[in-house]
């Protein structure tokens, strides 16, 4: 059993090594197989029994799948075709799930050298080819015999002894060559003790990403509404998944930056939240982990939506919000900032008692919120964090449009060297006709004292306090205090 641990990781040192070379391993003959080996055989997505994916939404992802396999007995060259194209080969991980002392790694390649018109035009500089030109007075193709001389920087011809620029025609190909191959492949050098074995495939790879996307209706009276989540899935891996287990994983997972080989390539009704046969979320070491409790395909090239979420009735709270700016305090300034806005926000609690209570990925929320006439009209959207359960999730819509402020100093004075005494007077103006009350946030610096207020202060933090302010329908309400703030 140790040894076969050792061979497996000796196996992944091999794979480094070749990569990191550049060429064909000298172990591997035509084709690809290994020299040496009893037998060659080759594997598919047809032999695949189960494929299950964990995808992170840092645009990576882990495959793990079955297949059965057909090895037979002895030293065995395995081509393992239809994995991804942005795999990390580092990564991979095989075992035989018959037993431990069944199947032995010795050798292992990455096989990433695709086919292509210049790939094949590439593997056949020095050597002849045919290329057929129409000929309009016979009425069909002449075939006449080239050498390619060179493909790097356009593609050069010698036909009949002279030297071509260029595509004459059209060009044929004796073979393909036997290190270019359609799709990437990993290529084993085996020890198999059974004539078939189920083999677990694993590896991590790039190009599979997922992220989070949510859908708010809020009714009538911004204070209840109804959440939507959904999952959006990319398969950009360059092969498919399909009746794939799905697993996803939210957090911010530590990773070393990767080597690819192959890159440069109305209100709502009460109620539960429910994602029926969906995901069933659970904590997983320090992050979230959801898993999709049903399989489902995964195409290349493909964009998949799955529900997450849906919560009915949920208590939402909008708040405006009056930001300061702290350098003010710094100086004799008497500039007027006239009607500064007024940012709208939507605070939610994330909480059970508020039909919520999940962790919640990261991701984009939208907001929508019916008219008079009952169409529903797009009013904002933010991008929130990952959101544990019970904490709170807050959701900048806009500024508003019929609440503005206007913010001026209107006294400072140096009380020594260190000290100073400035007023300040805060006007808001609400054009509306219903009243609305505004939160005002002014940022200070320094060791500071309110030493005057026309309304009651809240001091939030050592730099920060606030004033919570009615403003009437159709009309204003002014905020003054003296401050006083030692510099040293």
């Amino acid at each position: 059993m140790v040894l076969n641990r050792m061979s497996k990781t000796l196996a992944l040192a091999s794979l480094l090594a070749a990569t990191a070379c550049g060429g064909k391993p000298p172990e591997l003959a035509k084709g690809g197989e290994f020299a040496g080996a009893s037998k060659a055989a080759t594997s598919s997505a047809k032999q695949r029994e189960k494929v299950a994916i964990t995808v992170y939404n840092q645009n990576f992802g882990l495959v793990r799948e079955i297949r059965k396999l057909e090895l037979g007995e002895g030293k065995v060259s395995l081509e393992y075709r239809d994995v991804s194209a942005h795999i990390q080969p580092e990564t991979v991980h095989i075992k035989s799930l018959d037993g431990d002392d069944v199947l032995t790694v010795m050798e292992q390649n990455y096989r990433y050298d695709l086919l292509s018109p210049q790939k094949l035009l590439e593997k056949y500089v020095d050597k002849k080819i045919k290329v057929y030109r129409y000929n309009e007075k016979l009425g069909r193709e002449e075939m006449k015999e080239a050498k390619v001389l060179a493909v790097e920087q356009g593609t050069v011809l010698e036909i009949d002894g002279e030297v071509t620029y260029g595509v004459p025609g059209r060009l044929a190909f004796p073979e393909v060559p036997a290190n270019l191959i359609a799709k990437p492949s990993l290529v084993w050098l085996l020890g198999s003790r059974a004539a078939q074995q189920r083999v677990e495939v694993s590896y991590l790879t790039q190009n599979l990403n997922w992220v989070a996307d949510y859908v708010m209706v809020v009714g009538d009276d911004d204070k209840v509404g109804d959440l939507t989540g959904w999952v959006t899935l990319t398969n950009q891996s360059g092969t498919d998944y399909e009746q794939a287990q799905l697993k996803l994983v939210a957090g911010d997972v530590q990773r070393v930056q990767p080597t690819d080989v192959t890159t440069t390539l109305s209100r709502g009704r009460g109620g539960k939240s429910r994602a029926k046969d969906q995901f069933k979320e659970e904590g997983f070491f320090e992050y979230h982990l959801y898993t999709l409790e049903r399989p489902t395909t995964l195409l290349d090239k493909e964009k998949k939506q799955v529900s997450l979420l849906e919560a009915h009735g949920i208590g939402v709270n909008k708040k405006l919000i009056f930001w300061g700016a702290n350098y003010y305090y710094r100086g004799n300034y008497g500039q007027v900032v006239a009607n500064q806005k007024v940012g709208v926000y939507l605070d939610i609690k994330n909480t059970k008692r508020n039909r919520l209570g999940m962790a919640l990925p990261k991701g984009t929320v939208r907001v929508y919120k019916a008219d008079k006439s009952g169409a529903k009209q797009f009013i904002g959207e933010d991008n929130i964090d990952h959101t544990p359960r019970d904490e709170e999730i807050r959701i900048k819509m806009g500024e508003a449009f019929d609440v503005v402020g206007d913010r001026k100093q209107m006294e400072w004075n140096a009380l020594s060297s260190c000290v100073s005494e400035s007023s300040w007077e805060i006007e808001l103006r609400n054009h509306k006709d219903v009243a609305e009350r505004v939160e005002v946030f002014e940022p200070i610096g320094g060791d500071w004292e309110i030493v005057q207020s026309s309304h009651k202060h809240t001091k939030k933090d050592a730099h920060t306090f606030t004033f919570d302010v009615e403003v009437p329908s159709r009309g204003k309400t002014k905020v003054t205090y003296r401050v006083r703030v030692k510099w040293c």
